[in-house]
C-alpha cells in the first residue's frame, strides 16, 4: 500500500553534502519514484567522513556522483540531478511539482534563502531542514521541531566548527530524521 504513494512521490533535495547525500540514498532505499537533486560542488576527500560518496569518485560533481549512486541502489527511482547554485528564481522553477523539499546546505544564508524562498513561493508545500547535527554523542538532544509546514532535525544549536565537526554518526542521524519526517509527510501522517 505505501509503495504506490511513494512511487507517485517527488522529493526536492537543496544540497548534495553530508545530509542531502545521505537523505537521497535513505528516500531512494525505501522506494520514493523521483528526486530532484542540487548542488554545485565537487566531491573532497574530506567530505567522505560523512558523505554518501566512495574514493573513487572524488573530483567527481556531487549531483552526478550521488545520481549515479542512486541508481546502483534503486535503478526505479528517477533522478533529475541539476549542477547549479540554487537562487530563489532557480527553487522555483526546478521545485515546483515537489511534494516535499529538504533543505541540506552547510550555510547558514544558503539555508534561509532557501526556507524563505520555499515558505513564500510555494505555502502549501512541506520542507524539512537541518540545523545542528556537528560533534558527537548527545543522542538525546536531536529532535525534530515543527512550525506549520516547516520541519527542522537537529539539536538546534551545535554549529560545525573545529571543535565540532559534522562526523557520519550525527550528520547520519539527522538526515535519516529528514528522510523519515519526508516519509511521514508523504503517508499524509501530519495532522494540522
Amino acid at each position: 500500500m505505501y509503495k504506490e504513494k511513494l512511487i507517485k512521490s517527488c522529493v526536492g533535495i537543496a544540497g548534495c553534502g553530508g545530509l542531502g547525500s545521505n537523505c537521497a540514498v535513505a528516500l531512494a532505499r525505501i522506494g520514493v519514484g523521483h528526486l530532484i537533486i542540487v548542488d554545485f560542488d565537487i566531491i573532497d576527500q574530506s567530505n567522505l567522513n560523512r558523505q554518501y560518496f566512495f574514493y573513487n569518485q572524488i573530483g567527481q560533481k556531487k549531483v552526478f556522483a550521488l545520481r549515479d549512486n542512486i541508481n546502483n541502489i534503486n535503478p526505479d527511482v528517477s533522478v533529475d540531478a541539476h549542477d547549479i547554485k540554487l537562487s530563489p528564481s532557480s527553487i522555483v522553477s526546478l521545485f515546483q511539482k515537489c511534494d516535499v523539499i529538504v533543505e541540506a546546505f552547510d550555510l547558514a544564508e544558503m539555508k534561509q534563502m532557501l526556507i524563505e524562498t520555499v515558505l513564500t513561493e510555494f505555502p502549501d508545500k512541506y520542507l524539512v531542514a537541518g540545523v545542528g547535527l556537528a560533534g558527537w554523542g548527545n543522542n538525546n538532544s536531536i529532535k525534530t521541531e515543527q512550525y506549520d509546514k516547516l520541519f527542522i532535525c537537529g539539536d538546534m544549536k551545535i554549529e560545525a566548527s573545529q571543535k565540532y565537526p559534522p562526523l557520519a554518526p550525527r550528520v547520519g542521524i539527522v538526515a535519516n530524521m529528514q528522510a523519515n519526517q519526508v516519509f511521514e509527510i508523504i503517508m499524509d501522517e501530519i495532522k494540522n
